[in-house]
């Protein structure tokens, strides 16, 4: 016997009586089959209800063949009544993102006839995927007009047509459908079938707002929030442009524009430095030309930088270059470079092996890696390999 379906008949009760049917040994619980039933099942791309049945919290809820299976970790006895309780904020939260996707949907299907061939409700945000492009102009258009039928507060009406009148309907459904058949209608915006759970008026959905769109095998992919997720979004969205203004001493509404400000400053700034680097460089390698293997230690260079100076010192000294950054406590990040035509793989190898270092590279002349090694040590293996003084003093 098929289970009574409470939440069809009405979306807005969440505390109910029924009796207890069956109760079936599960893998990690029982499942308990009643009568009757408040507790919406997992389906149509959206999760189940959870809460209490007489004092037991339910864990899942699917349906097999028109039966509703509560899943408990204590059994029920069959025979006798029990008290349900729905989780309200739960069920709300996913009537407000369902609904929105109806409006969603329809909006976008009446505009460009796009179908909703894949729909997800993650815990945070809502996925839906159509069959069409949607570009920014399209969804900030389509946003405004979902937000529209929202705000005009439209009925949202169920009804369960004969096949007669359902064969002479025009409504979407991702698949071929059997036996009764839901409509879910919103006048003007949209007729779907649809077995979830809907707010009776649009405007209990309260704001509808895009996240992202991604492209996806021809079609988009859209993520948007809806109600309650919706008003908590723009809220940390709020809070964190208002911290960015107060850092900036931006208006709010003027927030990307003191951003730009300060990319243009930073991009300034990298410009000189970079300058400033390469004058350094030029300083350096007019020190140790044709000095031939030569041993640097440089204060604050990063990967590139231990790079860009390498490749500028070995064509000046015409030898080994092993260039290094860092510190005593945390250990020195080197550039090791050779003049193309030399291999400095082996030395490199040495190297790693008597100073507690890793590295390499792809190319026979040029490695990087980090030593964990005192400045001492690493002067006197350098000094050691050459058969030379290291080559320059602080550079």
């Amino acid at each position: 016997m098929e289970t009574e379906k409470l939440y069809y008949e009405d979306g807005k009760q969440l505390s109910f009586r029924a009796r207890v049917l069956e109760c079936r040994e599960a893998e990690d619980g029982w499942d308990i089959v009643l009568d009757r039933t408040a507790f919406y099942p997992e389906g149509g791309g959206q999760p189940c209800d959870l809460g209490v049945l007489e004092g037991r919290n339910v864990l899942d809820v699917q349906e097999a063949e028109g039966v509703i299976l509560h899943r408990l970790t204590q059994p029920l006895l069959p025979g006798t009544e029990v008290q349900g309780h729905v989780d309200g904020a739960r069920r709300f939260d996913y009537t407000q993102q369902h609904t929105a996707d109806h409006i969603l949907s329809g909006v976008i299907h009446r505009r460009y006839g796009y179908d909703n061939v894949g729909f997800h409700m993650g815990q945070d945000s809502t996925f839906i995927d159509f069959n069409g492009p949607l570009e920014e102009g399209d969804l900030e258009m389509m946003e405004q007009v979902a937000n529209e039928a929202v705000w005009m507060d439209l009925p949202v009406e169920a009804s369960w047509p004969a096949a007669e009148e359902l064969a002479k309907l025009d409504y979407r459904s991702k698949k071929a459908l059997e036996g009764p058949v839901r409509i879910v209608t919103i006048p003007g915006v949209d007729v779907c079938a649809c077995c979830g759970t809907h707010a009776r008026r649009t405007g209990e959905v309260g704001l509808l707002k895009i996240l992202s769109c991604a492209k996806l095998r021809g079609g988009v992919r859209v993520e948007y929030v809806a109600g309650r997720r919706a008003y908590r979004y723009l809220s940390e969205v709020q809070l964190q442009n208002h911290l960015i203004s107060m850092a900036l001493s931006a208006k709010p509404l003027r927030t990307a524009e003191g951003v730009r400000r300060l990319l243009a400053e930073r991009d300034g700034l990298k410009a000189r430095l970079a300058e400033r680097e390469q004058a350094h460089i030029r300083d350096a390698a007019a020190r140790l030309e044709n000095a031939g293997d030569a041993l640097v230690f440089e204060e604050g260079l990063d990967a590139d930088g231990l790079r860009r100076m390498a490749d500028a010192l070995k064509d000046a000294c015409g030898g080994r270059v092993l260039v290094c950054s860092g510190s005593e406590e945390g250990g020195y990040q080197y550039a090791l470079a050779a003049p193309e035509g030399h291999d400095v793989r082996a030395f490199g190898k040495e190297m790693n092996e008597a100073l507690s270092g890793r590295g390499g590279g792809r190319e026979p002349h040029f490695i990087q890696g980090s030593l964990c090694a005192p400045r001492a040590q690493i002067e006197a293996f350098f000094a050691a390999q050459t058969h030379r003084p290291a080559a320059g003093e602080e550079a």
